[in-house]
């Protein structure tokens, strides 16, 4: 899988792709929204990912995270989660946050865990997503769900020192 981090000129491109996939195309272009793009042969766009840091950079609200029907269920999805994840622990993050009412499963097998949809917009106000689910009322008919961004290893390994 090759990403790219868009341009301003791919952004009706991937406004489009995300409308076909029923994902928010609210603010993104706002500076602080991170997102990669995946290309096809031709250029078109088969996959994108990103996040946005809370105001603290202690939180991320993933988004954006889609692949074109033809080749979903191949692994691209998850590829593409995980790299928005990683990307976003690299940025500061120690924990991820995202809204999904179709793909709980999905989510799930990444790590995360249903989560209060209170505290995420708590959390993460500032950002383009919280923002206009808010003003739009639609807060209340989405499904939140969290999980922390520590490597597995290092939990491990705090756990134990921590015992001794």
């Amino acid at each position: 899988m090759r990403l790219e981090r868009i341009r301003d000129v791919d952004l009706p491109a991937l406004a489009a792709f995300l409308g076909a996939a029923d994902l928010t195309t609210s603010g993104l272009d706002a500076p602080a929204v991170r997102l990669w793009v995946e290309r096809d042969a031709t250029g078109a766009i088969v996959g994108s990912t990103g996040f946005e840091l809370s105001a603290d950079g202690r939180d991320a609200l993933i988004r954006s995270v889609a692949v074109a029907e033809t080749d979903r269920a191949r692994g691209r999805g998850t590829g593409l989660a995980r790299f928005a994840l990683a990307e976003a622990g690299s940025a500061g993050a120690d924990h991820a946050w995202l809204f999904s009412r179709r793909s709980g499963p999905f989510w799930q097998r990444l790590g995360f865990a249903p989560a209060g949809r209170d505290e995420l917009a708590r959390v993460l106000a500032q950002t383009q997503q919280v923002r206009l689910f808010t003003e739009t009322g639609q807060l209340e008919r989405e499904v939140a769900w969290s999980r922390s961004l520590a490597d597995p290893a290092q939990r491990s390994r705090a756990g134990n020192a921590s015992r001794s």
